[in-house]
């Protein structure tokens, strides 16, 4: 087996890639190192994965088509691992091409490489923002999802209905994951709690948009790659008795499948910050808002049909994530040592 994981450099991308590793899959790993967010990060994460031999590392884009496809053959790519995409729902309001190049154009690129090298299983992400408008909790794979609420999340509908097409079209097995609030060490710093850190730590206020009345389905990102990894030898197969007259969205007569993946536990927004405060002994200065376009009041996922496939258990307490992720995000932008340097400059100036 050899897989590509694109996106290698992401967060998601890094953990997978790095379970991968550990259990002896020969791994090769794709990005575009972007500027979306500070690329250090990327290259920091990235570092952490050279050190393996069984890692190899090629900085290409979803949109290089010729590349791509040239890849695939030389590599003999087995399974695909499909983590690229520009994300972000609120940037998608400022930027919608971006979206159509990443999400869209690059996605049909990697589609048209896995006909060309006959790849035995395609993962892709997809997202809980799918499910828009949406108010029937928790979320179902069942559950029509025709009402996004922003660009982000229309072109994650439309990498499911093109996964379909080329599994209908050409037998390619093709599973869509759809994401739930993923946190952790190493995460994205366009990210709420990642933002929410930052400011707190630098003593800045944080927006807390809709007064505080939202809940999200966090999810730790140990308990997603354990998902994914599940996943990765299990192709969805062909359903015989798939019903046209009284279609199920998740399934089909093609080797096709979505599974939801989050922790199957909503948490209040404001218990969430209150978890961060605790974790960093700082207490937030906080601007309460009104909701943002774009934005879901509460995300909550059913996993019944991961747990049955994966054996997926999520288990992950907020208490104990993001414990962990303050821990990491002090070692690594030095928070210890940067507030120390304030007091004695404030010192300082003081005499």
């Amino acid at each position: 087996m050899k897989t590509l994981i694109t996106g290698a450099a992401g967060f998601i991308g890094m953990y997978i890639s790095q379970r991968l590793l550990e259990e002896g899959f020969f791994v090769v790993g794709i990005d575009n190192l972007n500027d979306y967010y500070d690329p250090q990060l990327k290259n920091d994460r990235l570092l952490e994965l050279q050190g393996y031999e069984n890692f190899e590392f090629h900085k290409m884009d979803l949109i290089e088509r010729e590349r791509l496809q040239q890849l695939f053959l030389d590599k003999e790519i087995t399974h695909v691992i499909n983590l690229a995409a520009q994300a972000g729902v609120r940037h998608s309001l400022k930027n919608p091409h971006v979206y159509i190049e990443s999400n869209l154009v690059g996605f049909t690129n990697l589609l048209e490489a896995c006909r060309a090298g006959n790849v035995e299983h395609l993962i892709y992400a997809s997202s809980s923002s799918v499910y828009g408008a949406n108010r029937k909790m928790p979320f179902s794979t069942s559950d029509e999802v025709n009402h996004p609420v922003s660009l982000y999340a229309a072109t994650k509908k439309a990498n499911e209905l093109l996964a379909h097409s080329y599994s209908h079209l050409y037998s390619i097995p093709t599973t869509g994951l759809r994401f739930f609030t993923v946190y952790g060490p190493w995460g994205r710093p366009d990210m709420a709690y990642f933002s929410f850190t930052k400011n707190i730590v630098e003593g800045k206020t944080i927006k807390v948009f809709n007064h505080g009345e939202m809940m999200r389905d966090f999810t730790y990102i140990d308990d997603i790659v354990d998902g994914v990894v599940g996943l990765l030898e299990q192709p969805p197969q062909a359903d015989p008795n798939w019903d046209r007259e009284h279609p199920v969205a998740s399934t089909s007569y093609a080797p096709y499948k979505i599974y939801n993946i989050g922790n199957n536990q909503p948490v209040k927004l404001m218990d969430f910050i209150e978890t961060l405060e605790k974790h960093l002994g700082i207490k937030a200065k906080k601007e309460f808002l009104p909701m943002q376009p774009g934005d879901v009041l509460a995300t909550y996922a059913d996993i019944d049909d991961l747990k049955e496939a994966a054996g997926f258990h999520p288990s992950t307490t907020i208490e104990e994530g993001l414990r962990k992720f303050v821990d990491w995000y002090k070692e690594y932008y030095h928070v210890e040592e940067t507030a120390e340097a304030f007091l004695v400059s404030n010192t300082e100036k003081q005499k």
